[in-house]
């Protein structure tokens, strides 16, 4: 069912450091062209550091992994692209439309493929409110169950910190810190909330997940990398930036899944295109080192 392209194939047999990404962040997160830009650029960051990146989305109903640039392009610039988590992975293979994975759904393909790390920019979690709203990402639960190791920028700044950091706590998710002892939240460096774990080096987080996996613990593993501080936006910028999106989001009637793109694109609007740059240098940050733990983690298999 699920197409691999033949490089990415050839590295997780020959245990060569692969690393997956997601295609929400193409398709969703960005416009176009700095959508496919930024891919491209994820991509060639990561090939760099000695790895083979592997893009994870759905053309007409087939899942694959390690698109081709030009399948990239066409995510890109291509209208009515799916948003797929988990539930919506087996109507969107039966339907053979074009998908594009949030964290959820390109962990599972990742694991179905024997991808171990996954870099992201910032995953899903509990959404402000949530007490009534009962919005909160499946990005969670995944995390809880599926054997891969989550590299992010921490939640996404839109979200309920506090609460989501619980949430994980309760399905028994470590969330490492990498060279902090604080959660990155996402366009700022800090949060004001512990993580369970500092780690400070590639081959430290390495060994925890050879250790996880050795146990058989399943779940993943979420490491939180903060955003280069040349691109972190003070917390009243930010934090008013998305009360004004969270406003706005209200009063245009928006629900569910389609929460996420309106407040991402709303704030991108809202600080004159600033928390775009700041979403791509994370994502490029967290490519970094997501390579690196790949390349760590090969080591020790």
């Amino acid at each position: 069912m699920i197409y691999i392209n033949p490089e990415v194939e050839e590295a997780i047999k020959n245990n060569v450091p692969v690393v997956a990404l997601e295609s929400t962040i193409i398709s969703h997160g960005m416009p176009y062209p700095k959508n496919v830009q930024t891919a491209l650029k994820v991509e060639a960051e990561i090939r760099k550091l000695g790895a083979v990146p592997a893009t994870i989305g759905i053309i007409d109903g087939q899942p694959i992994v390690g698109m081709s640039p030009d399948q990239i392009e066409e995510f890109g610039k291509r209208q009515g692209v799916v948003k797929v988590s988990r539930r919506d992975l087996p109507v969107i293979y039966a339907k053979k439309l074009w998908g594009a994975t949030t964290v959820s759904a390109t962990m599972i393909l990742a694991h179905q493929a024997g991808i171990e790390v996954f870099v992201t920019g910032g995953i899903g979690g509990v959404h402000k409110e949530a007490q009534q709203t009962m919005d909160i990402s499946c990005d969670l639960q995944e995390l809880a169950k599926t054997d891969v190791t989550v590299v992010c920028a921490g939640a996404k700044a839109i979200l309920d910190l506090p609460l989501t950091l619980e949430y994980l706590e309760t399905m028994g998710v470590p969330v490492l810190g990498y060279q902090t002892d604080e959660l990155p939240a996402f366009y700022s460096q800090t949060s004001g909330l512990k993580v369970d774990y500092q780690v400070d080096s590639p081959e430290e987080i390495a060994q925890i997940i050879h250790e996880k996996r050795l146990n058989h613990l399943n779940g993943g593993i979420l490491v939180t990398n903060p955003i280069p501080k040349e691109y972190s936006i003070e917390h009243k910028i930010i934090d008013s930036a998305i009360a004004k999106a969270l406003t706005d989001m209200k009063k245009e009637g928006i629900k569910g899944k389609e929460c996420t793109p309106f407040l991402l694109k709303r704030v991108v609007e809202i600080t004159g295109g600033f928390s775009l740059q700041a979403n791509i240098a994370l994502v490029l940050n967290n490519a970094r080192l997501g390579a690196q733990i790949a390349k760590e983690l090969t080591k020790l298999k």
